[in-house]
């Protein structure tokens, strides 16, 4: 049986996040009671929102770069057992290549807000179509080290639907189970000293059918973020 090609997650030399030593699992925080990840239960939650605090704003930068604006979609699939959508995106993209990532993009002149965005930006990515997917609201903008100011917006999407990734840009499209996700036992904690630094991240690796996703980084962030959310 041929193996599995290796996949960097980092285009930094000698650093692959998925050998660095987990700091802290977050197994004493509560999970998001299952009642609370059911549609109507978000619907509620995003159309009266509870005072909290986000835990994530911004990673430590790491690029000269110019900052760029960028939306991404949480799309949260309305099946039994919720999942969210999450796609792998191909080697050799220019940045976060190979990592687990919301389908999203750059913010385009043409979109009329974020939401737009992270539709349009669905809809080219994975073929998803716009009528299958409801917006219910927005989590708080995410900055990432690669400096862009990402705001991640939610929405359901009714199953049934059919995928179309675009293979330039997406090697994989999976969901994951909602009740995962928005477990902080499953949260960890890792970090590492680079260039005089000290650099925290989440991850959250889920065996999905014998093949390990390695969640980490931005989406990792915005998932936390979004189980405060749901928490408070």
């Amino acid at each position: 049986m041929p193996s599995t090609p290796f996949v960097p997650l980092s285009r930094l030399p000698n650093f692959d996040p998925r050998r660095i030593p987990v700091d802290r699992v977050d197994s004493d925080l509560p999970a998001v009671d299952g009642e609370r990840l059911r549609p109507d239960a978000l619907q509620r939650r995003f159309a009266n929102p509870p005072r909290w605090q986000p835990e994530l704003l911004a990673e430590k930068r790491f690029t000269d770069r110019e900052p760029a604006r960028a939306a991404v979609l949480v799309p949260v699939v309305m099946r039994a057992r919720p999942t969210v959508l999450l796609t792998e995106r191909t080697a050799h993209l220019s940045s976060h290549s190979g990592q687990i990532a919301f389908p999203g993009g750059k913010v385009d002149a043409a979109d009329a807000d974020a939401a737009a965005t992270a539709l349009r930006e669905t809809r080219e990515e994975v073929g998803l179509d716009g009528r299958s997917i409801e917006v219910i609201g927005s989590l708080p903008v995410y900055v990432t080290g690669s400096a862009f100011i990402i705001t991640p917006v939610v929405a359901l999407v009714r199953p049934g639907f059919a995928l179309h990734p675009n293979p330039d840009e997406v090697a994989d499209a999976f969901e994951v189970p909602l009740e995962f996700l928005m477990n902080p036992a499953n949260h960890h904690l890792q970090a590492l000293e680079w260039e005089g630094m000290r650099r925290e991240w989440f991850s959250m690796p889920y065996q999905d059918h014998g093949k390990e996703r390695f969640i980490w980084g931005a989406t990792a962030g915005m998932l936390r973020n979004f189980y405060r959310f749901l928490s408070a």
